[in-house]
């Protein structure tokens, strides 16, 4: 179903949304609709495994077409440390307490990979954010916990995020939740952890009482690099995991064996009266499909396979390796990148189990006959993405994790990635790459680095969920 068939203006759920105190917008339909064009974007950037001897930082990127600094790195937030591999981050508050007084979205929390560290950034200027404070990652460790990952807001004043392993990065790993409002650490946010010992993504549909996560391993495995070896002995996930949302406890476990290696990003729909969703598998370079069955259990397909590719450079054949994915506010459209192959696909997922490709623009990667952009070469290939809320505009960073960077696209490691952007026609079902529009993080301040994820002041498709 389309958001746009759902106001959520009042339902049977006793969400009244007729007048709104809180921070975000009422529907993914108000986002979509009555958000203005995005201006400026929160970019993660580091400089682990880099040449340069510097700490990451949050980058500012006008994304103005008006502006006289379009398309160029603004400001920079450095962090007061080196070493910890900012990846994923999210905000203190969003849509998912719309209707909640007093609450602002003015906040990002940035953890850090390595260092488990994790930032609070004051960004109720979007073109001055300033750290606010640090906690420290003794703090983390004290809870067994290590290696934060994606960071969701969530209502009742609570900010949880993935954690990927134990304090000693092994298994297992888990959730470590935050209070809103002093950003203390309240310990564990699952009650009873159950089959799951391997973490990644999380989503989360509050209405039907139900999380979703996924795995990717542990943190001293996938540090290093990435080695076939792992694979094999069953040190990569290939599951993921129903939670129940209200008592916080694990209730079943998907398995999906060689269809599903490396289920990495999880997207449910916008509209919160369902209850399915997608997950990239990246090594088996699958998009697989689950849903909630009338009896109460889960179930999945596979409905995107991506083939292997063969490569005179590499003695295996080459997967697509599909490393993130998004749906549009309306949930029409999925998209999702292809890392090592170098494309970005546009799927019509109006009929749910049967996506239908109607676009695929092609930038970087070892496949792509594109291998320049605006007079800059691409290092690397799509990698995270983010679509602008009116559905018009997809974003793409090329960086991928700092070792596996230099394992794949080594020259991102001496010269930096880069972030670019496709306009989207969603009434046509079509991607055109604008050749104008390069932010060569190469060219950053202080030397060159690796830009990640990507955030909208005042949310996006990826950080807000709707009760």
């Amino acid at each position: 179903m389309s958001t746009d068939d759902h106001d959520g203006s009042a339902d049977a759920h006793g969400h009244e949304h007729h007048e709104v105190e809180g921070p975000g917008y009422p529907t993914p339909a108000a986002m979509r609709t009555e958000s203005e064009r995005e201006k400026t974007a929160f970019v993660m950037a580091l400089r682990v495994g880099m040449d340069v001897d510097g700490p990451d930082f949050v980058g500012v990127v006008d994304v103005d077409p008006e502006s006289d600094t379009y398309a160029e790195l603004i400001d920079t937030v450095e962090m007061p440390n080196k070493g910890d591999e900012l990846h994923h981050f999210g905000w203190n508050t969003c849509s998912s307490s719309c209707h909640t007084e007093g609450l602002t979205r003015d906040h990002l929390i940035v953890p850090g990979q390595r260092s488990s560290r994790i930032h609070i950034v004051d960004a109720a200027d979007p073109r001055n954010p300033e750290i606010e404070h640090v906690i420290e990652p003794e703090e983390v460790f004290a809870h067994d916990l290590s290696a934060p990952h994606t960071v969701h807001c969530v209502p009742e004043g609570k900010i949880v995020v993935s954690m990927l392993g134990d304090a000693d990065g092994e298994l297992p790993g888990g959730f470590l939740q935050l209070d809103q409002e002093d950003f203390s650490i309240d310990g564990h946010w699952e009650a009873d952890r159950g089959a799951m010992e391997m973490n990644y993504d999380y989503w989360y549909q509050p209405r039907h009482g139900v999380m979703i996560s996924s795995e990717w391993a542990a943190p001293e495995t996938y540090y290093p690099g990435f080695d076939l070896e792992d694979v094999e002995a069953g040190k990569y996930g290939d599951s993921i995991h129903i939670w129940d949302w209200e008592t916080k406890e694990h209730r079943e476990t998907l398995t999906f064996g060689e269809e599903g290696l490396i289920p990495l990003e999880v997207r449910m729909p916008h509209n919160p009266e369902e209850t399915e969703g997608y997950v990239g598998a990246a090594l088996s370079s699958n998009v697989l499909r689950f849903w909630e069955d009338a009896d109460g259990h889960w179930d999945w397909e596979t409905v995107i396979e991506i083939d292997d590719r063969e490569h005179p450079d590499w003695d295996m054949p080459v997967p697509g390796l599909v490393t993130d994915l998004l749906l549009s506010l309306d949930d029409q459209y999925l998209f999702f990148s292809n890392w090592l192959h170098g494309d970005v696909r546009m799927y019509d997922v109006s009929d749910t189990g049967n996506p239908r490709l109607v676009d695929q623009v092609w930038a970087g990667g070892n496949f792509g006959d594109r291998q320049t952009v605006g007079g800059h070469d691409i290092r690397g290939a799509p990698q995270m993405l983010q679509l602008s809320r009116d559905g018009r505009r997809l974003y793409w960073t090329t960086s991928l994790f700092s070792s596996w960077d230099n394992q794949f696209y080594p020259e991102m490691g001496e010269e930096g990635s880069l972030m670019l952007k496709a306009d989207v026609y969603p009434d046509e079902g079509r991607l055109e790459l604008d050749e104008e529009f390069v932010v060569d993080f190469g060219d950053a301040p202080g030397g060159p680095a690796r830009a990640h994820e990507i955030r909208w002041p005042g949310g996006d498709c990826t950080s807000d969920v709707w009760q």
